[in-house]
């Protein structure tokens, strides 16, 4: 049974213009939302959507690109090019949320709470690994699987469950002396 994706995957390979489009339709929207929580900007995420398209233009205009799997191609681009930005420049916090929510009627105090709560955990995640950073935003950011994860990745499956593992291991450590500061 041939997929829907790897039909369309076909399709952008040979550089069909509506597989162009649908395919930007229907992966610019996650891959923006995983760009701003890695990077915390979203100029800069709309600027990584732009590239991964590009680069994945240029790739199959020489004759590469992904031969399946086009979801996990693109975020590996995207991952790519967020790592680079790490490099480049210090970043500033990660976002967790598109916006902090504001209810009227919340206690300003919770709200308080909950904002500490989230620079804990932003700061947390920039202190781990680029592939640690990619495995628990993915996992439990975006919700995805450990198998969709893997081919992003190019790493099997019991590798990225060592990695979220060790990712966690971490984010545990790192929260749990934040904690022992504050008292």
């Amino acid at each position: 049974m041939v997929f829907l994706a790897d039909v369309l995957c076909t399709r952008v390979r040979n550089l069909d213009e509506e597989a162009l489009v649908e395919a930007y339709d229907r992966y610019s929207p996650e891959l923006y939302r995983y760009a701003v929580r890695l990077l915390g900007d979203e100029l800069r995420a709309e600027e990584c959507v732009s590239e991964t398209f590009n680069r994945l233009l240029l790739a199959v205009k020489n004759g590469g690109g992904p031969r399946q799997y086009l979801r996990a191609y693109l975020y590996r681009i995207a991952h790519n090019w967020v790592t680079d930005q790490y490099r480049r420049r210090s970043l500033e916090l990660l976002p967790l949320d598109d916006q902090i929510p504001t209810d009227a009627y919340a206690e300003p105090l919770h709200v308080l709470a909950e904002e500490l709560e989230r620079q804990q955990v932003r700061q947390a995640l920039s202190k781990l690994t680029a592939e640690q950073r990619q495995v628990i935003v993915l996992r439990y950011l975006e919700d995805w699987e450990l198998t969709e994860i893997s081919q992003v990745m190019d790493k099997p499956v019991g590798a990225v469950k060592a990695l979220q593992h060790r990712a966690l291991n971490s984010l545990r450590r790192i929260l749990t002396r934040a904690e022992e500061v504050m008292v």
